[in-house]
């Protein structure tokens, strides 16, 4: 199953989150310093924690400014649920459910679970009781005249007072004999229990737990390996939890690391590091000469170890500048990634994932290492398991995935902090992130200036810039005036989020195509003053039509030949049918849902010497009219 949504309330600076959408990989929560991110980490870790002994506590984490107040008004704190989140099943949880109680007695794929501050986990799930009833009396070959009036019956409980009615009639074998099947089927299947309450009995073992990593989780140089492994979690720091995993990757504690052959253990230990270090390093540019040594200490003058008398030592070999030093006097960059590593060892190949909650990871790693850690996000974790993690750095955010960004702003003391979507806030601060992440990209490829042209994507851009050159060239239209710097920001989708980030600071026309929603977006951003309105031309506008992409400034002739050629098809005008735009009727001509709009785009760019001169006269008009437009919003207020 994934996680959905999280709503967190009364909670530290949260006072209501708003619902937030949880991406079904990879979700980041952008704010500055205090602005909530870690609180609303905490607050979900406690719901189902993977590690430790976590509590949610009214004293320490319900709103400091609200406490006294909200208790003499009557309310109950511990019964304030300040996290609630939504998962929806897969195919495989909802096929368990079938398999124990029947198809069709879980009637909805979601979940809702919340914790109290009291400690008390509700679930909420939708069930059909008639349809476990009639599963449950299917199963059973009851007499017909006991399954008759079974079969009358809709809820369990009706069920088992019909069990116990039957059972009574002892002048009737039959129904003596039915309510004693029935009574020991819905025993076998629900015991006590009610229909939701079995559901989530075989939903329970299934729902990912939290395993949450900060700074404070890194290994520490040295741990007692007796009291690490035999400890309760309540005993132990974040730090030494950590070591455990490390410690417990070392196959059966007593066969290896309780061992009195020290040889024994120190290769075990090596093997472990070694297997950790060899993953850091796939994903680790800056000095790919480290090993990680790990080492018992004896404490016994006759190398026999008592209890509490061995301890891991953990040393970092250098290489490069042939020198070792203590784990914890190693760069932090480094140190987090391999504490990470070991952390998460034992959760890597659980049975049901566990959703992985990483607070600032890789504030120690320079620029291009925080890029790595973000391939190794993407690359090793997300494939199975979620990721939610905070940041500030504008290096762990990545520009083409703006989905994943999930805004955080602490809005005061009336409304708390805030969790959002929508990218376009009003805090400077905390849409620096996005601004750096976004300009950063920028920068590594084109140079922006004083009148930028924002277009959806290469294609686009493809397809002015050719025109537009071929017009300049032969002098007889309008071309693109060459003032004009091409932004293609790499999708519709991305066309907002470029205005609402830079929109303020740039001079900006956009071009898109005719689509509602995103037309509908960037009017709302006009309106909030990031560009003016008659700078959002759409390719509906120029061709008089409600939908239009920028393939029908093309006569259909014209793109057809540019089609054919790309994919090596033969279709004609006379082939198409309806009035949408022309990649749809191509489409639908082909029975696909869409098609590579790149490649028409990269024959025009190749072959334009001997594709230009033949186009129509009603394409050039189109382009014409589309040039003069966005021409006539230079220098507009």
């Amino acid at each position: 199953m994934k996680l959905v949504k999280v709503q967190i309330t009364m909670f530290r600076n949260i006072l209501d989150s708003d619902p937030v959408r949880i991406q079904p990989d990879v979700t980041c929560l952008v704010g500055k310093n205090e602005s909530g991110k870690t609180a609303f980490l905490h607050a979900l870790y406690r719901l189902m924690p993977a590690r430790g002994n976590v509590m949610l506590s009214v004293h320490d984490q319900y709103p400091a400014w609200l406490e006294k107040r909200d208790r003499l008004r009557g309310i109950s704190l511990d019964d304030v649920s300040p996290v609630q989140v939504t998962f929806e099943l897969d195919e495989e949880d909802i096929v368990a459910v079938a398999d124990a109680l029947g198809k069709g007695v879980l009637s909805s794929a979601k979940l809702h679970l919340e914790r109290s501050y009291g400690g008390t986990l509700h679930y909420t799930l939708d069930t059909d009781e008639p349809t476990a009833v009639r599963h449950l009396i299917d199963s059973l070959a009851l007499p017909e005249a006991q399954a008759k009036r079974a079969r009358a019956v809709e809820s369990l409980a009706e069920l088992r007072e019909l069990a116990t009615e039957l059972s009574g009639e002892a002048d009737d074998e039959e129904a003596t004999s039915a309510g004693a099947d029935l009574s020991r089927k819905i025993q076998e299947m629900y015991g006590t229990e009610g229909v939701s309450k079995a559901v989530w009995n075989v939903l329970e073992p299934r729902v990912p737990k939290f395993f949450y990593f900060h700074e404070y989780s890194a290994l520490p140089y040295t741990a007692e390996i007796r009291r690490v492994l035999q400890a309760a979690d309540t005993e132990l720091s974040d730090g030494e939890l950590t070591a455990r995993s490390l410690l417990r990757m070392a196959a059966a504690a007593d066969e290896y690391l309780l061992n009195p052959n020290y040889e024994l253990r120190k290769r075990e230990l090596e093997n472990v590091a070694n297997a950790l270090t060899d993953d850091v390093l796939e994903y680790w540019s800056q000095n790919p000469e480290l090993l990680v040594l790990p080492d018992i200490e004896r404490a016994t003058p006759q190398g026999q170890p008592g209890p509490d008398a061995d301890e891991l030592k953990i040393r970092i070999w250098d290489n490069r500048h042939r020198l070792s030093l203590p784990f914890d006097e190693h760069s932090s960059g480094f140190r987090w990634f391999f504490s990470f590593l070991a952390a998460f060892s034992e959760y890597k190949f659980a049975e049901t994932p566990v959703v992985i909650l990483l607070d600032e990871p890789a504030l120690g790693l320079h620029a291009r290492a925080q890029a790595d850690f973000l391939r190794f996000i993407d690359e090793r974790l997300s494939e199975r398991h979620q990721v939610i993690y905070t940041t500030h750095s504008p290096f762990m955010v990545q520009p083409g995935k703006l989905e994943r960004v999930r805004m955080v702003e602490d809005k005061g003391r009336e409304e708390g902090a805030k969790l959002s979507a929508n990218i376009m806030s009003t805090d400077r601060d905390t849409l620096f992130p996005l601004q750096g992440a976004l300009g950063y990209d920028l920068a590594q490829h084109l140079f922006i200036a004083p009148h930028n042209l924002v277009v959806e994507g290469t294609s686009d851009y493809t397809y002015l810039r050719v025109i537009s050159d071929y017009f300049a060239e032969h002098g007889n239209r309008e071309p693109l005036d060459e003032r004009w710097s091409m932004v293609p920001v790499g999708g519709v989708d991305l066309v907002p989020t470029f205005v609402a980030l830079l929109g303020q600071h740039l001079d900006i026309t956009v071009v898109v195509d005719a689509r509602r929603e995103g037309h509908q977006r960037l009017s709302q951003l006009a309106s909030q003053g990031y560009l003016a309105k008659k700078r959002i031309i759409t390719i509906g506008q120029v061709l008089g039509k409600p939908s239009a992409d920028i393939e029908d400034l093309f006569s259909p002739g014209d793109y057809l030949g540019l089609y054919n050629k790309a994919f090596g098809t033969s279709h004609k005008v006379a082939d198409l049918t309806g009035t949408d735009p022309i990649v749809q009727q191509l489409a639908r001509l082909e029975g696909i849902g869409r098609f590579d709009h790149g490649k028409p785009a990269d024959v025009l760019l190749r072959d334009r010497t001997s594709i230009l001169p033949n186009f129509s006269k009603q394409t050039f008009d189109n382009f014409q009219s589309l040039f003069k437009a966005v021409n006539e919003t230079l220098d507009q207020e």
